[in-house]
């Protein structure tokens, strides 16, 4: 039986006519290649999206190949390979307003950086650095200037699950390993390979032109254009947060995941990444917002959870939808994917929306997972 996607075609559509988004894309592939594509109101069959944060998967991925390679070591300390990463420092809080800092208690590694447990943080998500960018004027991480990067550690490496730039010191480590930007190397050794021709950190005019508009959720529930987006230009390519591209360039790269690493990675290697590597961190019940513009407060599902090298990980079956050992993530656009391996189906929801986590986009996302797992028992067979 072919995969019937007239129900979640339908909840796209209504997405749009109830005016809870102004337009957006869903994807559904296998192992195979894709199952089903549609989009609606102002995105297209090509449109150009912000992939924002699910750049970090693809720039992990990178860098798993050369842990394949025997050329990179998880437990190898990021100071070792980028010597500029051992002058950050740990903010332990304020004396009136000058910054407190200290040496951290242990350097962190390759992995803590894939797994969000290497002390840094983000302005948006953490109330110490938001105030740090106050009082001392540095640039944040969004301005596309690259001393963002070098602002301090909000907490000791592997204590603590924080979400900060960990992914974007991990593309300068496969930029230093590789001899290239991390643009190039992936257009060498995932986008090509994948047939990702339209992913890319600097838009040339015509992908510009594809490119769906930021939209801002009101206070009364309406939508008018944002004043924020990511920098026009960037003065690195940032591996956490800088990609854009098609959905059909993602469900490319889900579907490698899928199919044992597509040629672009062993499947030892994709078991390994879809593994909890964050032994006894827990993660937070809240990730408490500092930019409300930005994003909303976002709660962790009631289910057990962890993070594999570059994915969240869910570590219990959902009823009528994911696996346990699904990888998953999302972007602040309001963008959300989940890969999973067990029921070998990968699904992919894409709008261009702030603040991240709007309630009416996650609940067309829940909608949507639940009408791809109606269908998969029917579509796709499950993994002996």
């Amino acid at each position: 039986m072919a995969f019937d996607g007239s129900a979640i075609k339908a909840l796209l559509d209504g997405a749009v006519s109830n005016g809870a988004v102004h337009g957006i894309a869903a994807m559904v592939v296998g192992p195979g290649g894709p199952l089903f594509h549609h989009a609606a109101g102002e995105a297209h069959e090509n449109t150009m999206f912000r992939n924002a944060s699910m750049t970090k998967a693809v720039a992990t991925t990178a860098a798993l190949q050369f842990v394949e390679r025997g050329k990179l070591e998880l437990d190898a300390t990021v100071e070792s390979i980028l010597p500029e990463f051992g002058a950050l420092q740990v903010l332990d809080g304020f004396d009136g307003d000058t910054p407190r800092l200290r040496p951290p208690a242990s350097q962190a590694t390759v992995r803590q950086l894939m797994t969000h447990s290497g002390g840094l943080g983000y302005f948006f998500l953490s109330e110490k650095l938001q105030r740090f960018h106050e009082v001392t004027g540095e640039p944040h991480v969004l301005t596309g200037l690259k001393r963002s990067l070098h602002v301090p550690l909000v907490s000791d490496p592997g204590t603590t699950w924080e979400y900060g730039t960990n992914t974007d010191w991990l593309g300068l480590v496969v930029e230093k390993l590789s001899g290239q930007g991390l643009e190039s190397y992936l257009q060498e050794h995932v986008y090509g390979p994948l047939g990702m021709t339209d992913t890319t950190f600097k838009p040339n005019a015509e992908q510009r032109a594809r490119l769906l508009r930021v939209m801002q959720r009101q206070p009364d529930g309406s939508l008018a254009p944002s004043r924020l987006d990511l920098p026009p230009t960037s003065e690195w390519e940032a591996g956490g947060h800088g990609s854009y591209g098609t959905i059909q360039d993602y469900g490319r790269f889900m579907q490698a995941w899928l199919d044992d690493g597509g040629g672009i990675l062993d499947r030892a290697t994709v078991e390994m990444a879809l593994r909890n590597h964050l032994g006894e961190i827990q993660v937070p019940a809240l990730m408490k917002s500092t930019v409300p513009e930005l994003s909303n407060d976002v709660p962790a599902l009631p289910v057990p959870q962890s993070w594999g090298l570059g994915f969240h990980l869910t570590l219990a079956d959902l009823p009528g939808m994911r696996s346990a050992g699904t990888g998953d993530w999302a972007g602040v656009f309001n963008s959300y994917y989940w890969i999973d391996r067990t029921k070998r189906i990968g699904g992919v929801l894409m709008t261009q929306l702030l603040p991240f986590f709007d309630a009416q986009v996650v609940e067309t996302l829940i909608g949507f997972e639940m009408a791809v797992y109606q269908q998969v028992g029917a579509a796709v067979p499950a993994q002996v």
